[in-house]
């Protein structure tokens, strides 16, 4: 099953059991805006290219709309659709005053130089800059892109619209970027995890973690729980896997993949079949790479006994299933990986005050936000009598069907 039909399926179960009007339900679902451009640069060899670049605002009952874009050869107008939408539940489960959105051009960036890649953007915000805004709809960085994309995005809007930082998040800290940001999504990853623990009596010292992805998000979520006393018993990327039973040494494997590129030949762990990492012995499983990871093929041989999930839709439906059969607890992603957009809101506040925060204070105000989510999500488990997913599901379409009904829908 797909990030939309998935994300779907979730969404119909949660307006069920709020019991929304069927009207209703059906308005939630339809994006407000999808926007198709057409952008046409001039190559570094004197040719023209042209590529197709879009966005998806879903909705802005809750405020204006928020949401990445990414540059990737098989930007699909159906996935970015899912995504935006996606974006609208997450910010409402973290009770940010935003509605979701996401974008992309259909493009490789590693194809492209980096003066093309800055042709590409400029152009693709000239396209949009007048449907896009500090109180309309405010893009961050995704998949291929990063804060020299946020940047260059920052400049032109400007020139149509004077000096505006909180057009966009993900930025350099010297435009205006947040403290904290970087690590914001790994770091909430970790928050989450201590309020699930905490809920069973547990804690992160002395539990075994295993991740799958060593990027942004796992290496800061890896990092965190090493300093928290966690053991971090195996971890995966693209490059490979390694395993070590009493933990692995975190800061040593940074050093190691900073210097070399990769998880091999490391010295303080042993090497493993990557397409283990999922089922490897352990008390808590972070998938923080693909979606689609955990299936009704590997579901029955997982050991963990929680999953979070770092990576947007790691789980499939089936898998789902079977897991709770199981009696494993799964953090759904539309919490667990919400830290990196609760700080581009607190990036896009800070902006718009003109004063910038220390980052104690981001990481402070993450962890409230984060903490009072979870409990939030599991008031609405024990009211619904549903799982964690249905339980964030439920939370943030109740939180978008109320704004938009005191809004007045029907006018």
């Amino acid at each position: 099953m797909n990030a939309l039909a998935a994300t779907n399926r979730n969404f119909r179960l949660a307006a069920r059991l709020l019991g929304l009007d069927s009207k209703l339900e059906k308005s939630l679902l339809i994006p407000f805006r999808e926007i198709k451009v057409e952008c046409t640069i001039p190559k570094d060899d004197g040719s023209l290219a042209s590529y197709v670049g879009f966005r998806v605002q879903h909705d802005n009952a809750r405020g204006p709309m928020k949401g990445g874009i990414r540059y990737h050869p098989e930007v699909d107008p159906d996935e970015v659709n899912a995504l935006a939408q996606l974006m609208t539940w997450k910010t409402a489960v973290a009770d940010l005053p935003y509605g979701g959105a996401k974008g992309g051009i259909g493009c490789n960036p590693r194809d492209l130089s980096i003066s093309e890649l800055e042709r590409l953007t400029r152009v693709f915000t000239q396209k949009i800059h007048d449907l896009i805004g500090i109180q309309r709809d405010v893009p961050a960085p995704d998949m291929g892109t990063n804060a020299q994309t946020m940047a260059w995005i920052l400049d032109e809007y400007s020139k149509f619209h004077g000096h505006s930082p909180a057009v966009v998040t993900g930025k350099p800290i010297d435009l205006g970027g947040s403290l904290g940001r970087e690590a914001a999504t790994g770091l909430g990853v970790v928050f989450a995890t201590e309020a699930l623990l905490a809920e069973y009596g547990k804690s992160i010292t002395d539990t075994k973690f295993a991740l799958q992805g060593f990027g942004n998000v796992g290496s800061w979520a890896a990092k965190f729980i090493h300093e928290k006393g966690g053991k971090v018993v195996a971890v995966s990327d693209i490059t490979g896997a390694i395993k070590n039973p009493n933990g692995i040494d975190i800061p040593a494997l940074l050093k190691h993949r900073e210097i070399t590129g990769t998880l091999k030949d490391f010295q303080g762990a042993d090497f493993m079949d990557p397409n283990d990492l999922l089922v490897h012995e352990c008390d808590v499983l972070i998938p923080c790479a693909l979606g689609g990871v955990l299936n009704k093929e590997n579901a029955a041989d997982i050991k963990a006994k929680f999953i979070i999930e770092g990576a947007n839709h790691p789980t499939d439906p089936e898998a789902d299933e079977i897991l709770s059969k199981k009696g494993v607890v799964i953090l759904p992603d539309i919490y667990a990986n919400s830290g990196g957009v609760t700080v581009s809101y607190f990036e896009w506040v800070q902006n718009i005050q003109g004063f910038m925060w220390e980052e104690e204070e981001v990481n402070f105000e993450l962890k409230k936000y984060m903490t009072k989510a979870f409990h939030e999500i599991k008031a609405m488990c024990k009211l619904h009598d549903c799982n964690l997913r249905m339980g964030a599901f439920s939370l943030g379409v109740n939180r978008v069907a109320r704004a938009t009904l005191l809004r007045g829908w029907g006018a």
